[in-house]
């Protein structure tokens, strides 16, 4: 369903980035029934744990190959990660009610630091060098995805133990709000463990790694390769739609709570999903995360596809994009540099750029 169903039919229907329009915003953002839809996928999700528990302890009216409990535990880790998304958005609100919510929510897949990071962190940080979840231009999913782990959970550490500096308290307190994310992770696991036997274990971990490997695979597509600009203050310009990448597919967003509209919401964070827009200035993606996140897995496919689109979007400035100064000349090397400069092969008219530099030179067409 999500990496093939979900692709076709986002092909077939074609994009739609026609917005609400601007009378009915006010009460589109207040309909509650957008907020059930993110309430009733708790239940779902847990549902879902318990019963895939129930069939890895031997349970059930089938008898369970090792390959079937493996595909079972890649299902509940695809319904994990969906449910981070849910996380996600019940996070962005001051409603004490939705935060903790939002903690049960990510709970499955041991990742309650992200409730901490995202907000605090990833959204102040984003597209800068800074934040651990901005790929760079170049990087491949492979090297991201540890260094977004390691880099987010540090993150959320250093950012909770200023807090409780600042409250004169140490971090070794469940007042930590990423110390009592992971106790509430491994209290749940514990429970289950208790209740279907030590035998699930292996597999509730496994879900969870799969789980929070999808968080940081959409991670890698939301902002690769793009870079907010330092200003002569020393600061970083603000945050704007041309910072993440775009989609408007139709069932992606469906199921995926609007998120694929990532520019709009980096904008406005404490905007309902319901109610966000497609903006011009945001850069696009060829096709919808589904298929999106299928292409990252194969690296030279990522890369022929996306790196082109940074360069034109940049128009051809790699000193535009978010590169490391000592990954620029290989990269230039992987887009058929000669002489010092890069040539891109796609069909568009590309740029023509000095590697040493990062400067264009002048516009050509590829041959």
């Amino acid at each position: 369903m999500a990496f093939g169903a979900i692709p076709v039919l986002d092909h077939l229907l074609g994009p739609d980035p026609s917005n609400p329009p601007e009378s009915a915003l006010a009460w589109l953002s207040g309909d509650r029934l957008y907020r059930w839809a993110t309430y009733l996928y708790l239940p779902n999700q847990y549902g879902s744990l318990m019963l895939a528990c129930w069939f890895w302890a031997g349970g059930g009216w089938v008898t369970m190959t090792f390959a079937d409990k493996f595909g079972l535990m890649m299902t509940v880790g695809l319904i994990g990660g969906l449910a981070i998304n849910a996380a996600h958005d019940l996070g962005h609100t001051r409603e004490q009610f939705e935060r903790r919510l939002s903690k049960i929510a990510l709970a499955q897949t041991c990742y309650g630091h992200f409730f901490v990071e995202h907000n605090r962190g990833h959204h102040v940080r984003v597209a800068t060098p800074e934040d651990p979840a901005s790929a760079r231009f170049g990087e491949n999913l492979y090297a991201f995805v540890p260094r977004s782990v390691v880099g987010g959970m540090r993150s959320a550490w250093r950012l909770e133990a200023g807090r409780l500096a600042g409250l004169a308290k140490s971090p070794w307190t469940l007042r930590n709000n990423v110390l009592n994310a992971w106790l509430l992770s491994i209290l749940l696991f514990a429970v289950l463990a208790v209740w279907f036997g030590p035998v699930v274990l292996p597999w509730l971990i496994g879900q969870a790694i799969i789980g929070f490997g999808l968080l940081e695979t959409v991670n890698y597509v939301e902002h690769y390769g793009l870079r907010r600009q330092k200003l002569p203050s020393g600061r970083y310009e603000r945050v704007r739609p041309s910072h993440s990448w775009n989609s408007n597919t139709v069932v992606a967003n469906v199921f995926l709570f609007h998120l694929q509209r990532h520019s709009d919401h980096h904008s406005n964070p404490l905007r309902p999903y319901q109610a966000l827009r497609h903006v011009e200035e945001a850069p696009q993606l060829p096709a919808g995360y589904s298929t999106m996140l299928l292409l990252a897995m194969v690296p030279p496919l990522w890369h022929r596809v996306m790196d082109p689109r940074v360069l034109d979007f940049y128009r051809g400035d790699l000193r535009l994009a978010a590169l490391k100064p000592d990954r620029r000349r290989a990269v230039c090397r992987r887009l058929r540099s000669t002489d010092g400069e890069s040539v891109l092969p796609y069909r568009r008219v590309a740029p023509r750029v000095h590697c040493r530099t990062g400067h264009v030179l002048r516009r050509h067409r590829p041959v």
